[in-house]
Formats: structure tokens, C-alpha cells, sequence
């Protein structure tokens, strides 16, 4: 490779860093001239970190975790950027490329409530926290008593907050809960039929820009290929939907041989409405399964608003 030294460009939360550790030891396994010292971390801090008390909809949106890391990507003061996928736009930016994709870690949602019980136990009318619509409303589909209350920060912050009385429980991703070592506080794991995921949910992104020949072909052979399927049929969905953070929209896909299973959900912006699919097609058709099963729920919804 031309370049003597590989910056990584990470948001400094110490999950984001665990993530971007991961990233770099996979560099490290295909990038055989570079050694731990020519792979470096770079902390950067996105508008996402510094605004804590407003959903992500109404100060911008998803881009607010990932547009600060790939403005430092395009003025190349740093190499590769890593993101955690379900905190990225469904449109690429750009000049950027994101097309490759580690193992993705284990999908699904996790309850933590003070008193260690199910969300079934809750108390009546009890105060759950997330930052999510998707949440709330999946949420209030199993329980409709349930107020759900706004929660932003890392996973430390909202586990403090929740010891504090604030909330009564929190949902979160099991893949941050189990990266940093805190699987001892989950009361609850939500299987993907309970609650289906985000796109991308607990998948690490690896971004480069477009033009860079040599990372390309590096980033392809740490790509992991059916994680990348998977990633690309969800988040088709998300594209031909426009989803962004006030799309409620639950979209998961799995492989089963070389065929790949996808079911998403989209709710109306109240939550009074859920649309419902499903389908399988083989895994070589990912892209257009993703793209047909969001024209489909896209067709649905806007006929049940006709009526």
C-alpha cells in the first residue's frame, strides 16, 4: 500500500472504541506490511454525542453519529471511518463507499428493569426509556399501558439513569450490552420475532472513500459475505422507504443456505397502524428482495392512508 500508516476514525464513546478495536484486528489479519503501530484509533466527537436531550429526528437525524467522522474521511485526515450501521442514513454519501462489514454481532433487543422483571411484570403504566419510535411502538404493541419516556446516552449514562429512578426499564441492543461486558444486568432478551431490529442492528461498518484503490481491496477481503447480504436486503427496505429516525421501521434478514429469509415492519407516525411482510428468495437476490419488500409495505401504507 502507498500509504505508511492506516487511520481509523471512531467516536470516542467506549463502545464505538471497542468497535473500532475489533476493525483494526481485522486490518491487522489482511494488512500483512502494517503493524499495531501503523494502525492507529482516532477519537472523534460527533454533533449525536453532544446533543443529549433531543431525539436524533429533531437535530438532524441518523447523520448527526456519522456525518462528523466522514467529513474527516473526505478531507482525508483520516483513512477508514467505523460506524455502527444502524446509526448511518440509507443513502451513501458522497465520495464515500460502505461496503464492508463484520460478523454481524447478535441482533436483538435486551430489556434492563430495576427490579430484574420481564416486560410483562412491569408495573401498570410504568416508564420505559428509549430514544426510539420503532421501540416504543413495538413496545406498546405487547403492552399498551407502558409510557414511554425519552432517553439519550450511552449505555453507562442510561443504565445510571435507570439506577437513579429515572425509568423503571430501558431498552437497548443486546451487541452493546454484551461488547462492553454488561450482559449481567439484561432481565429480558427479546427474540427478532418479539421485537424485529433496525436495519444493521449490531453490524460494524467500514467506510472508505470511493477513490481509494488500495483500501477497497483490503476492505473487501475482511468483508464479511453473508453479514453483507443480510445488510444489503435491510437496508434497501430503509432506501425505498426514505426511512430516517422518524421512520419507525423494523427490518431483519437471515440466512438459512442459500436462502434468505427478510420481515420488516413499518408503522404509521402515531403508531395506530402496522404494516407486516414477509418473504424468502435465494441469497443472490438480496439486493431485489429488499428493494421489492419496500415498495410493497411502501404501497400498503400509503393505500391505507387513501381509505
Amino acid at each position: 500500500m502507498k500509504n505508511k500508516k492506516i487511520i481509523i476514525g471512531s467516536r470516542g464513546s467506549k463502545l464505538a472504541l471497542i468497535y473500532a478495536e475489533k476493525a483494526r484486528e481485522k486490518i491487522l489479519t489482511y494488512a500483512k506490511d502494517f503493524g499495531i503501530e501503523e494502525v492507529t484509533i482516532e477519537k472523534i466527537i460527533t454533533k449525536g454525542d453532544q446533543v443529549q436531550d433531543k431525539r436524533l429526528s429533531e437535530v438532524g437525524g441518523k447523520g448527526l453519529f456519522s456525518k462528523t467522522i466522514e467529513v474527516e474521511l473526505l478531507n482525508n485526515k483520516i483513512d477508514i471511518a467505523v460506524h455502527a450501521l444502524k446509526d448511518m442514513p440509507s443513502a451513501e454519501t458522497e465520495g464515500l463507499l460502505t461496503n464492508c462489514f463484520l460478523e454481524r454481532n447478535d441482533p436483538r433487543e435486551i430489556l434492563i428493569s430495576t427490579d430484574n422483571k420481564n416486560l410483562k411484570d412491569l408495573a401498570p403504566n410504568a416508564i420505559v426509556g428509549t430514544s426510539s419510535f420503532r421501540r416504543e411502538f413495538q413496545i406498546k404493541k405487547i403492552r399498551k399501558d407502558l409510557e414511554c419516556k425519552l432517553i439519550r446516552g450511552n449505555v453507562d449514562t442510561r443504565i445510571k439513569k435507570l439506577n437513579e429512578n429515572l425509568y423503571d426499564a430501558i431498552i437497548l441492543s443486546y451487541a452493546g450490552i454484551d461488547s462492553l461486558g454488561l450482559n449481567q444486568n439484561i432481565s429480558q432478551t427479546f427474540s427478532t420475532n418479539e421485537i424485529i431490529p433496525c436495519a444493521g442492528q449490531g453490524v460494524i461498518a467500514l467506510q472508505c472513500r470511493n477513490n481509494d484503490e488500495d483500501l477497497i481491496k483490503l476492505l473487501k477481503k475482511i468483508n464479511h459475505q453473508s453479514t453483507h447480504s443480510s445488510i444489503k436486503a435491510e437496508r434497501n427496505v430503509l432506501k425505498v422507504l426514505e426511512g430516517d429516525c422518524e421512520t419507525a421501521v423494523g427490518v431483519f434478514a437471515s440466512i438459512d443456505g442459500d436462502k434468505i429469509n427478510l420481515e420488516a415492519e413499518l408503522f404509521s407516525l402515531d403508531g395506530s397502524k402496522r404494516f407486516y411482510l414477509k418473504s424468502s428468495e435465494n441469497v443472490d437476490k438480496a439486493n431485489e428482495l429488499g428493494i421489492e419488500m419496500g415498495k410493497t409495505l411502501k404501497k400498503i401504507s400509503n393505500n391505507s392512508y387513501k381509505k
